[in-house]
């Protein structure tokens, strides 16, 4: 899958909810992105024969707790659903960090060839980052209103994941191997 195409397969849920809460309200909007995150889970599966670790976590995650927003008709569990899963991924990162694991290099190697050392580094700077994420959802949603938080979510959480990774290029361009091949003449 192209990255454009991957990264509107990552903001089409998002903006689902986004437009949903602004149209019918948070639980209609918690039941659309429900099923917005199926229609990724299947759109990934058809195009690339199988499915990303995070997508998959994050479906889960989508499906229990807003399946327990809608059952209990409480809104507090889709909006710490951020929360534990930025807090998952960087404890998924970091344990696997400390048991000599580099998940990142499993969701990326296949695109980015670095050195061990420089999967290392992206995997604390990218816990970190999730820790952030998930220490500023609870900020956010405790203290603005419903709407407020969802269009934290969508207008400020994915712009500053973009930027994030973005920032990343400098480091990712300085430790990139070279492919041992050498360019046709």
């Amino acid at each position: 899958m192209s990255p454009l195409a991957k990264m509107a397969l990552d903001l089409g849920p998002l903006l689902v909810f986004f437009f949903g809460n602004a149209m019918f309200g948070i639980f209609a909007a918690t039941a659309m992105v429900m099923v917005a995150i199926g229609c990724a889970v299947i759109i990934e599966y058809a195009v690339d024969k199988k499915i990303s670790p995070m997508l998959m976590i994050t479906f889960a995650l989508v499906l229990v707790f807003g399946g327990l927003t809608l059952w209990l008709s409480n809104d507090i569990f889709i909006k710490v659903k951020p929360t534990i899963l930025y807090a998952m991924f960087a404890s998924i990162l970091m344990g696997g960090l400390a048991f000599g694991r580099l998940f990142i290099k499993f969701v990326l190697g296949h695109t980015l060839h670095l050195p061990d050392e420089a999967w290392r580094v992206l995997t604390v700077r990218w816990s970190m980052f999730f820790l952030v994420l998930a220490m500023l959802n609870e900020v956010v949603w405790r203290h603005v209103s419903t709407d407020t938080w969802v269009a934290f979510k969508v207008w400020g959480v994915f712009p500053m994941t973009l930027l994030f990774a973005l920032a990343q290029t400098p480091f990712i361009a300085r430790h990139q191997i070279e492919s041992d091949k050498s360019p046709p003449l």
